[in-house]
């Protein structure tokens, strides 16, 4: 076995298909096969179900796919380390949330570029389930999610505690107002699996409304210009508020602490110790985002 097995089996699992892995690798659909047997004889196991239309993996095959992934990180990430021992190079893949991306990201660009001008840092914002797939897959070497956190193979640390405010439009005098209005309240969310709009959904149970409507949209600028046209409510960070909206006719009201309190962690895998470039950056973002 050498790792072009290990990437000719996973090519198979991708495209759940051995003619499309050949493609995908550069090779002849032959030496799929003949790659995959020998991995197969090797591990005494069958890796794939086969059948007329695709293939999929076996048990067996999802364990060693666990594993392939790791390996292939692994040699990635000597090869960084090798080729950074005068100097960091290489790539860096971080992930977040919307507003954290918004508030953080533009500074953390700046900083970091400016002290290792040899790494390329790309951010990705998605959903918070999205994030902790994509680090769990490597796709990501770390994201920025909201607390808390129970997944095997990821490991945390908070990095920040945000305060959650209901942003109401303008007109809005109180939070029993907002609570004693006859018409059906109007929510203006992100779609499911969004922190925020699941905070919203718990403040309107915790006070007895079971029935609203949710207007999805998928910007923070769609949200901020929702609530100032009156069409509904919806929960963000305060500091988001405060430093980029403090100007529109918006009115923020307080919620209880369990649901305005939110951290936000970092999370990366918890197989291995973070690379040097990856250990710079949560160095950089402590020292240089999080000082009050």
């Amino acid at each position: 076995m050498n790792t072009q097995d290990l990437k000719i089996f996973e090519a198979v699992a991708i495209h759940n298909s051995f003619t499309k892995a050949a493609e995908a690798t550069f090779t002849v659909q032959s030496n799929v096969t003949a790659r995959v047997r020998s991995l197969e004889e090797e591990f005494g196991s069958p890796l794939f179900e086969r059948n007329t239309r695709k293939v999929s993996l076996t048990p067996a095959g999802e364990i060693l796919m666990h594993y392939s992934r790791q390996i292939s990180h692994l040699i990635n990430e000597a090869k960084k380390e090798i080729k950074s021992a005068d100097g960091l190079t290489g790539s860096l893949k971080i992930g977040c949330i919307e507003t954290t991306m918004a508030l953080k990201v533009p500074g953390i660009l700046n900083q970091f570029g400016e002290i290792y001008p040899q790494i390329e840092l790309e951010f990705k914002s998605a959903m918070r389930g999205d994030l902790i797939n994509d680090v769990l897959n490597y796709k990501l070497d770390a994201a920025f999610i909201p607390a808390p956190l129970n997944v095997p193979g990821l490991k945390y640390e908070v990095v920040t505690e945000e305060r959650l405010v209901i942003l109401a439009p303008g007109t809005t005098s109180s939070v029993g107002a907002l609570l004693e209005q006859k018409e059906m309240i109007k929510i203006i969310v992100f779609d499911q699996g969004c922190v925020f709009r699941a905070r919203l959904e718990s403040w309107l149970s915790a006070n007895g409304i079971v029935q609203y409507k949710a207007i999805v949209v998928n910007s923070l600028e769609g949200i901020i210009n929702f609530v100032e046209a009156g069409l509904g409510i919806s929960v963000l960070p305060l500091e988001i508020i405060t430093t980029y909206y403090s100007g529109r006719n918006i009115k923020t009201l307080t919620m209880n602490k369990s649901l305005s309190s939110m951290n936000t962690i970092l999370i990366s895998r918890n197989n291995a110790k973070p690379s040097k470039a990856l250990q710079e950056f949560i160095n950089l973002f402590k020292t240089h985002t999080l000082q009050p």
